[in-house]
């Protein structure tokens, strides 16, 4: 299942805010009391918690749903949790968390959950507060309704838990949809490779490549090759000088007795300029682009197996540290991640492949590409250039054929393997007859004049051509007037 919460703006009256600012004051208080307890006795159990603090805020805290206290000491077991788990980490400096803010759940007995998903168009709440269920109208938009759309055609489901937060002094309720993934048949396959600044895409459209156009027009089996720019890297270097000019302007109120510098990164003053700066925004904004884009239609979708942490493997051989930067701040996970689930949302299926070799051998004659002036562009020892990134995801695309193939021109797909020791060396696995029988097939895709590259041109209708409707005899042949006309 998937999930996609969508916050939607409440309409809230000067004496429902009151309520609502109470039960967050007290929401708070439980959370931040329980973390700290938490974390000093070592205790991080929801459930243990919830047995030593429930009669404790019930009596406490009598106006307040039961059900209220009980999700707040579970949310401080949750930062307990996180907590611990960070310190151990050495990613913390203080003794215990600090709970700033929080978000109220109600669980489905504190809000008219049942009434809510039996209605046509929602368009209001019943929250338990202390004065009493009360009301509240909602300010419903597109996004809300496109979800719930999918409620009502069985195509998703409303989480029982609502979450009401505050921001900017206006109050908003979080609705969480569990979506059930799509089945589609699949239009096209979808290859793509996740660059510095682009990402690379090959599409081949299934619809054409299996029609009979194909036997006598050979374009359509050309994959489509285009790239996406996301300008990750360049976004990267320039908020990098910014962060680098925020210092040198800080570092005189920072300096010590002894002349040295404190380390401006770690200051309250550094962080509260450089959240304004939205670099974490405009990644997300791209990587969700580049997601849209790839799942637009239903399609297999092809990608590198990247590993947990590619960004080490690939800066461990990099020296220069602005290189290395850039890398580092790539999100190839997070954009990875996205297609995966907006594919899982719209009826597509994503696989992996192997990402031994990809970008180095030709995906034309499977020759082991030279280098060249260009780092970007190699050579094919056979006489022809080719791009690395358009290699890399046609030889995805070559990984998806059927085993025998893939062994009889890509020999072991295993990363560790030793290119060298099967250097000009044939696969004793695959006899040679069955290699040269495909490759004889390769070299037909070749146009001719039987298979032309472009579209044959059939004969028209009218002798002309371009004649208007109606006049195509009368130009090629004249018209003999009636005698005495």
């Amino acid at each position: 299942m998937l999930c996609r919460a969508v916050a939607v703006e409440l309409e809230v009256p000067k004496g429902v805010s009151k309520l609502l600012y109470s039960v967050e004051s007290a929401y708070l208080g439980i959370v931040r009391e329980v973390a700290v307890y938490a974390v000093a006795n070592n205790v991080t159990s929801a459930t243990e918690l919830q047995g030593l603090f429930y009669s404790k805020y019930r009596s406490e805290y009598q106006g307040l749903h039961a059900h209220l206290i009980i999700q707040a000491i579970r949310q401080a077991s949750e930062v307990a949790k996180s907590f611990v788990e960070r310190r151990r980490k050495g990613l913390v400096s203080k003794p215990y968390p600090e709970v700033r803010s929080v978000s109220i759940r109600f669980t489905e007995k504190a809000w008219n959950y049942e009434q809510f998903i039996h209605s046509t168009a929602p368009v209001r709440l019943e929250l338990s507060l202390p004065g009493g269920r009360t009301e509240v109208w909602l300010r419903p938009h597109k996004r809300f309704w496109l979800y719930w759309w999918r409620v009502l055609n069985g195509e998703a489901e409303l989480a029982s838990t609502l979450i009401i937060k505050r921001r900017l002094n206006r109050w908003y309720a979080v609705f969480v949809f569990e979506i059930k993934p799509r089945r589609e048949v699949p239009q096209s396959v979808v290859a793509f490779d996740i660059n510095e600044n682009t990402v690379a895409v090959g599409k081949i459209d299934l619809a054409s490549t299996v029609s009979k156009v194909v036997n006598w027009n050979r374009q359509y089996m050309i994959p489509e090759l285009y790239t996406i720019r996301t300008d990750f890297g360049r976004l990267a270097r320039r908020y990098e000088r910014v962060r680098n000019a925020i210092i040198d302007r800080l570092k005189q109120s920072f300096t010590l007795p002894s002349g040295n510098y404190v380390n401006v990164a770690n200051t309250r003053e550094f962080r509260k300029r450089v959240k304004r700066l939205r670099e974490r925004v405009r990644k997300l904004g791209r990587v969700r682009q580049v997601a849209s884009e790839l799942t637009k239609n239903p399609s297999i979708i092809i990608t590198e197996e990247l590993g947990e942490n590619p960004q080490e493997s690939m800066i461990s051989d990099v020296g220069k540290d602005e290189l290395r930067h850039r890398i580092k701040q790539t999100p190839f996970k997070a954009l990875e991640k996205a297609v995966g689930d907006k594919a899982l949302e719209r009826g597509s299926k994503i696989f992996h492949v192997s990402s031994y070799r990809n970008s180095r051998v030709c995906p034309i004659h499977f020759t082991r590409l030279e280098r060249t002036d260009d780092w970007h562009v190699l050579k094919c020892p056979l006489g022809h250039l080719v791009d690395r990134d358009y290699a890399s995801i046609l030889n995805m695309l070559w990984k998806t054929t059927p085993e025998a193939w893939v062994k009889g021109v890509w020999w072991n797909l295993r990363r560790e393997i030793n290119w060298g020791e099967y250097e000009g060396k044939s696969n004793p696995s695959i006899p040679y007859e069955t290699v040269s029988h495909l490759w004889a097939h390769l070299k037909t895709f070749k146009a001719s004049e039987q298979s032309p590259a472009v579209l044959a041109r059939g004969k028209p209708m009218n002798p002309t051509g371009e004649a208007d409707e109606g006049g195509g005899e009368e130009t090629t042949q004249k018209r003999r007037r009636p005698e005495g006309g």
